[in-house]
């Protein structure tokens, strides 16, 4: 993550307690970097509900269990494939009873607009039936912020930002319904201070005009604050020109990993049907390919002209990743 992303921002990790059992709820734009954002970054070792359709394959699926990765079904998935979410559901019951943490991107789905979609109410289920069944159980609901500079871009910037915790017996009377709406609104409402929340209203039009002041997507609240106040006095996120030294490292880079660069470019990215898995496929190629790659290079050099000349070589490729990355 410290190679791939430029800046990761964090804010009020504080929030996430450490010996409770907690609900990370958080907006879903980028696929499985959301993920790994929120398992590298909030402090506590996370499960995490995942979209029943990755998991068709077994190996896949073994490998995903081991991450502590949870199938959960949607009406997509077929109406007949519902009822397994009951024994999901009662495993994140039992998590939550032993003060574990859990990750739902109440959404449903990814997307990339930068707007808070309206919320699936299978994570009202958990709370409730938890509360139901344990009733002393001191949950914690928080609500989480991802924030991208460009998501489909490379390399980006993130922000995640950490809501104050909400006390899920606050959310409890004698009307479950009532309870699962509020708790909903509620959430959402949360989330959206959280990341940047652009009205289905002119969408396009109110992007393109966030987009050409340069705001800042890593500070929600400006960009908010901006759209709210009909884009005056807002802040602008000007950036070092550098642009020159930035793109000769740039070069470089795929000059030293051309072969693994080649195939993300020619072979791996025609393939991807859905914008949103973009990074998530460039991920898994830095973190695969690129250092199977520098290996093969590294045996390479090392068997023609020694060890040290090798390992010169190899510092200077991530020296130069660095650069390219970082600057």
């Amino acid at each position: 993550m410290f190679f791939y992303f430029r800046r990761i921002k964090i804010y009020h990790v504080e929030n996430v307690s450490k010996n409770k059992p907690i609900l990370l709820l958080s907006n879903h734009q980028n696929a499985l970097l959301d993920a790994l954002l929120i398992a590298t970054k909030s402090g506590r070792f996370s499960y995490f509900l995942t979209r029943a359709a990755v998991f068709k394959k077994t190996l896949v699926s073994k490998l995903l269990m081991s991450l502590q990765m949870l199938p959960v079904y949607r009406v997509r998935d077929g109406w007949s494939n519902i009822t397994n979410n009951n024994a999901i559901f009662e495993t994140c019951t039992e998590l939550l009873n032993k003060n574990e943490a859990i990750v739902i991107f109440p959404e449903g789905s990814h997307n990339l607009k930068r707007a808070v979609r309206p919320l699936s109410k299978g994570f009202t289920r958990i709370v409730f039936d938890t509360l139901e069944k344990y009733p002393d159980t001191d949950l914690q609901i928080i609500p989480v912020g991802l924030n991208f500079e460009n998501a489909e871009k490379f390399p980006d910037s993130t922000s995640i930002y950490f809501g104050k915790p909400l006390s899920a017996k606050n959310f409890i009377s004698e009307n479950r319904n009532e309870d699962v709406l509020k708790l909903k609104a509620r959430i959402q409402s949360e989330i959206a201070q959280l990341t940047t929340h652009i009205p289905s209203d002119n969408y396009d039009e109110t992007a393109a005009t966030l987009n050409r002041l340069q705001v800042d997507y890593l500070n929600p609240k400006a960009v908010n604050s901006c759209i709210a106040n009909h884009f005056e006095n807002c802040e602008t996120n000007r950036k070092p020109k550098i642009k020159g030294i930035r793109l000769i490292f740039k070069a470089l880079l795929i000059l030293n990993l051309l072969i693994p660069y080649l195939i993300w470019k020619f072979v791996v990215q025609p393939k991807i049907d859905e914008i949103e898995f973009l990074s998530t496929f460039r991920f898994a190629i830095a973190i695969t390919l690129v250092p199977f790659y520098l290996l093969i290079v590294w045996l390479f050099l090392t068997f023609l002209f020694g060890i040290k000349i090798a390992l010169i070589y190899v510092v200077s490729v991530l020296i130069i990743s660095l650069l390219a990355v970082k600057l």
